[in-house]
């Protein structure tokens, strides 16, 4: 790319070109060493300088709030566009950190590119000048010096936010759409309603099926606001946005649909960049993010929240006639395990069914068809949740008492059995560290030959990573079944936010199941009987009794 600029440069100088370029920049870090770097004292600075010298012609280029790591500054490339043009006779800045702080940078522009243009480079405080070879010995170092400082104060920065960031505060300088600032104290958030209703909507109609494609179509014909038309209407201040603002696309529908903190909370470290050269900015692992609940009024409840990012986890298919799969990601085969995937049939859309994906995938020799009429199904699973519903509502103490003596038994019988598997683990991780560090003894003593002595560490090593894995995979288990008393409260709470389910929506099905197992049919008495098995959120499958 710079060769290619470089070139070009080549050819296109003009004749006549006498313009002097007076270029002043100033970044935000700059601003901390008050008004001496600003752009009006760059300004006079500059101006003095070209009358004292006799340089005529002076044009000014400015960049207000850029930094020196970035060329890509809005001023700078039209001075370079200039000077492609032929335009440009000299170019005066105050000091070498103002033209730039990337030293490989300051000095391919500087050393390369301008002096093939015939272009004389000043920088008055540093003594740099380019018809004086002399004086310009030291300026790589200085370019260099330069950018050990924007590396420095980048890592003062990094350092700041990262204090800020750990103590609970938001980092983000805008509010996500649904929030705004809260005017007696800039560092909260507050609902925004108008824009809050906008972000619930989309929840709905998410819940109630539609994709990410025909949310936004659906928001854009009825005029809905998209978030930069909404800001920009209101004088609000706002992130830059597509071509066409008031177009909603799908990608502004998934960032609303995955924004954590639409459930009240604040999301520090999503994001960082790679390094204070490079400010494309690299998404982090959850592990990374820092989450402080209850920073501010959810927008959106978390059991909503979750309910939707199971839904985007799952894949869901849209066939021909339109139709969402409201089953999508729910239904398993109760003998391989396997997802049960749905056969339309065009010609009666009665007889379409769920299918095992193994046997549909031609590989009978290692399942059966497990077929179920989809709405065979649909009754089933809508007159299961009305019956639980109806049970919780009705005898909900008992419900609860039942619920916490088989949770209690089994989790007692889980843990005590995974207790044992942990102690197990550990006690084989011990003994292997040992038997490893005697290999490499009788490795270092010559008693154990090298061929040997790589083919059990190898082993050993392999056992060790697997063994470590295990314990890490227990501890997390037993964790976790100490935090499972409160599910059951959780659960009766969803129940009550449903006064009656008269038909199946994926909000429903998404909100109550966790998944549906579907076993083989059998013929008893003459009878098709089919075991339907359902597992629910929070509480596993559930027994009512007569």
């Amino acid at each position: 790319m710079l060769g290619t600029q470089t070139a070009v440069w080549k050819t296109t100088k003009q004749n006549g070109g006498d313009i002097t370029a007076l270029y002043a920049r100033l970044s935000r870090d700059d601003e901390i060493e008050g008004d001496s770097n600003s752009i009006v004292h760059q300004k006079e600075i500059l101006s003095e300088y070209a009358r004292k010298h006799g340089f005529e012609n002076t044009r000014f280029y400015a960049d207000d709030g850029y930094s020196g790591t970035n060329f890509n500054r809005p001023d700078f490339q039209r001075m370079m566009t200039d000077v492609q043009a032929g335009l440009i006779k000299t170019i005066i800045v105050k000091d070498m950190s103002r033209f730039g702080r990337d030293y490989i940078m300051v000095g391919y522009y500087t050393e390369i590119l301008l002096p093939q243009a015939d272009i004389r480079f000043i920088a008055v405080n540093d003594g740099v000048d380019t018809e004086n070879q002399v004086d310009n010995d030291f300026t790589p170092f200085r370019n260099i010096i330069n950018e050990w400082y924007a590396k420095d104060t980048s890592k003062k920065i990094r350092s700041v936010l990262k204090a800020k960031g750990n103590s609970g505060k938001h980092l983000s300088v805008i509010p996500p759409f649904g929030y705004k600032k809260d005017p007696n104290d800039k560092e909260k958030w507050l609902i925004d309603d108008d824009a809050a209703q906008i972000v619930r909507k989309i929840f709905r109609m998410y819940l109630d099926g539609n994709n990410m494609g025909s949310i936004a179509r659906k928001l854009t014909e009825e005029g809905i606001e998209t978030p930069k038309l909404y800001a920009e209407n209101r004088g609000i201040k706002h992130y830059k946005a597509a071509t066409y603002p008031e177009i909603w696309s799908r990608i502004s529908v998934e960032y609303i649909l995955s924004n954590y903190e639409y459930t009240g909370c604040t999301v520090n470290f999503k994001t960082k960049r790679k390094s204070f050269k490079n400010k494309k900015q690299v998404i982090q692992s959850k592990e990374d993010w820092a989450v402080f609940e209850g920073t501010q009024e959810a927008i959106i409840d978390k059991e909503t929240f979750e309910t939707v990012q199971k839904m985007r986890g799952t894949k869901r298919a849209y066939t021909k006639f339109n139709e969402v799969n409201i089953f999508s990601g729910l239904l398993f085969c109760a003998d391989c395990g396997g997802k049960m995937t749905i056969r339309r049939r065009k010609d009666d859309r009665r007889k379409d069914a769920y299918v095992c994906s193994t046997y549909r995938k031609k590989k009978k020799h290692l399942c059966t068809e497990h077929a179920i009429k989809a709405d065979v199904l649909k009754q089933i699973v809508l007159n299961d949740i009305r019956k639980v519903c109806a049970y919780v509502k009705e005898y909900e103490q008992a419900f609860v008492e039942d619920y916490r003596k088989c949770s209690v038994k089994e989790s007692a019988r889980q843990q005590a059995a995974a207790r044992n598997e942990l102690k197990k683990a550990e006690s084989r991780l011990s003994e292997i560290g040992k038997i490893i560090v005697k290999l490499y003894e009788e490795k270092v003593c010559g008693t154990m030959p090298e061929a040997r002595f790589e083919l059990l560490a190898k082993n050993y090593e392999i056992e060790q990573s697997a063994l470590k894995q295990k314990v890490e995979s227990l501890k997390v288990g037993l964790a976790v079944a100490k935090e499972s008393d409160d599910s059951i409260s959780k659960f009766v709470s969803l129940v009550r936010n449903y006064t009656e389910v008269n038909e199946l929506t994926p909000e429903i099905l998404n909100s109550f199941i966790d998944k549906i197992y579907i076993g083989k049919p059998e013929r008893i008495d003459g009878q098709r009987v089919q075991e339907v098995k359902i597992i629910y959120k929070l509480v596993g499958a559930v027994n009512i009794p007569q």
